[in-house]
């Protein structure tokens, strides 16, 4: 998700749902479109309906419901780009409405994306995050650029404008860190970087040291960000907590929280990393997941 050459116009890719209510992820999605000079690009996938899908009804030939699905599908995707071209006249977008599973269409869409917008109105609720039906989780999973999930309804930020990225010395907090200066960059705001160390059972017998090993790696993964973006003030500090808990207060008004999709110590955890899942979970504000690979 770096700043676009001329020559490059990798859309940001909008998955749109079937709720006509919800309309953050479209908005999110525009506003980072202009502010990029890219395409916009709004997906539906027309997944299998789910049992209750026809109320009680008879269900109706194979043809009948990809007829419906694909009626509907395409209203839906009618009705964002109506909506993205009222918010931003002139703003260059298509949609695609594609047949399969939303997960695997939207990971298919990140190969050639600036990235991929998501949106999320219940982001608290463990049901809607982690389960069958999630598309967030595996999708910012296996994407191939940053993913990022807007809550509904839209969250109050704080004065001056800020961004937090979580930082952990390996690379993918690196890559995250590169990401937060330049969504900062564009839109005038704070990059607030955090060391989050969480103590075992066993504390070090020398805190202090450990501390300052601590201090040394922030230092070094932000170093020469400022150079490049003397305009963006950073924050940085290494605060004792757990990492989720520590990163979801911390972002509580922030413009969006940026992390890596893996990481290493008080960041580990499986193929997506425990923290990125956290706090999806938990984030009142977008969630930024950059895997390594950009």
């Amino acid at each position: 998700m770096t700043t676009p050459a001329p020559s490059d116009r990798r859309p940001v890719v909008v998955g749109v749902d079937s709720d006509p209510a919800h309309r953050m992820a479209p908005a999110w999605a525009a506003d980072e479109a202009v502010r990029r000079h890219v395409p916009l690009r709004a997906v539906h996938a027309e997944g299998v309906p789910t049992r209750g899908h026809w109320r009680g009804k008879v269900p109706p030939s194979w043809e009948e419901r990809n007829e419906e699905l694909h009626r509907s599908g395409k209203q839906l995707l009618a009705e964002v780009v109506d909506f993205v071209a009222a918010r931003h006249p002139g703003i260059e977008a298509d949609a695609v409405l594609a047949d399969g599973e939303p997960g695997w269409v939207l990971r298919e869409q990140s190969r050639d994306a600036t990235a991929v917008v998501l949106g999320s109105p219940h982001l608290s609720r463990t049901e809607e995050v982690f389960g069958s039906a999630s598309v967030a989780l595996p999708v910012m999973a296996h994407a191939h650029c940053p993913v990022v999930v807007v809550p509904e309804p839209e969250h109050i930020t704080q004065e001056p404008v800020y961004y937090v990225v979580g930082v952990d010395g390996s690379e993918h907090s690196a890559a995250a860190v590169d990401l937060a200066f330049q969504e900062a960059s564009l839109r005038g705001a704070e990059v607030r970087a955090l060391y989050v160390w969480q103590p075992g059972h066993l504390r070090t017998f020398d805190e202090y040291e450990f501390r300052q090993e601590c201090r040394r790696l922030l230092s070094e993964t932000v170093a020469g960000r400022r150079a490049r973006y003397p305009e963006v003030e950073l924050r940085h500090e290494v605060v004792v907590g757990h990492p989720v808990q520590v990163l979801t207060e911390a972002s509580a008004h922030a413009l969006g929280l940026v992390v890596g999709t893996r990481g290493r110590g008080g960041f580990t955890g499986m193929l997506l990393g425990s923290v990125s899942q956290g706090v999806l979970h938990h984030a009142r504000c977008p969630v930024i997941a950059v895997p390594l690979r950009t």
